[in-house]
């Protein structure tokens, strides 16, 4: 694994699956203030994580976050900027989404809105609303450049939602709002690479391959473990030549 030097993270979707995979490489990787935030941290799907935020006291804080309502992300916010440090937020990864099994001709009005305030709305403004602890960061750090063991967002995005992709894929999954979602989520992650710049906080979407998850399925070839490895592997080893780009697990760059 790739030395990543990060001393706080929030990765939001951090109760399952990769976002809870990525909680504990972290802890691997001695960053000293995780947060892992999820939609229902007291709730039955989150017990796994409990057990682990009790076993590091200190060092993983739960955080309420709903990335779906914009009120919940605000009050995420303010919750992790009282525990936070003057050194600010090193890493933020949207991890967060949700995959309705819909296709062209199934589905809703109501799929697709959904699907769009979770997977594109909601990052956009858990970016926003923590820009203020990323640009802390930034300037702790005293010295130039870009990584994220500076000041980084890293969306968490997908092959699906490559133009150049999808229209080969030998088996098409019935994911059609999801991919659409993703591309948008890929069109923030050029606007936030551009509009941030000046900040020098980094930004990239990666694609963690196909996880077996219960996003992913049992079919998928690889476990959550095999694609944060990855994952950590890449983003410890980000620079300033990297933002903007679309990337996965293995470091390879991906086609828009």
């Amino acid at each position: 694994m790739a030395v990543l030097k990060a001393c706080s993270a929030l990765v939001t979707g951090a109760n399952r699956g990769l976002g809870l995979e990525m909680v504990k490489q972290l802890l691997e990787a001695r960053c000293s203030n995780i947060f892992a935030a999820c939609r229902d941290p007291d709730g039955p799907n989150s017990e796994t994580l409990r057990e682990l935020a009790k076993k590091h006291p200190g060092v993983i804080s739960l955080v309420q976050l709903d990335v779906a309502d914009q009120c919940s992300i605000k009050e995420s916010a303010k919750k992790v900027g009282s525990l936070l440090g003057k050194n600010g937020l090193n890493l933020l990864v949207n991890n967060a989404a949700v995959l309705p099994q819909k296709t062209l001709l199934t589905a809703t009005v109501e799929d697709m809105q959904s699907t769009f305030n979770t997977n594109v709305i909601g990052p956009l403004f858990v970016i926003r609303e923590y820009l203020p602890y990323l640009r802390t960061a930034a300037k702790a750090k005293g010295k130039p450049g870009m990584s994220c063991d500076k000041a980084a967002v890293i969306n968490i995005s997908t092959d699906s939602a490559s133009m150049s992709i999808m229209p080969v894929l030998k088996e098409p999954f019935p994911f059609f709002p999801y991919s659409i979602s993703k591309a948008g989520l890929n069109m923030l992650t050029i606007y936030t690479a551009r509009d941030l710049k000046a900040d020098e906080i980094l930004c990239i979407s990666i694609h963690p391959g196909w996880v077996r998850t219960d996003m992913g399925g049992d079919k998928a070839p690889i476990d959550a473990r095999e694609s944060v490895e990855g994952l950590m592997r890449v983003i410890g080893s980000l620079t300033e030549k990297q933002n903007g780009a679309f990337l996965d697990y293995t470091g390879k760059t991906m086609p828009w």
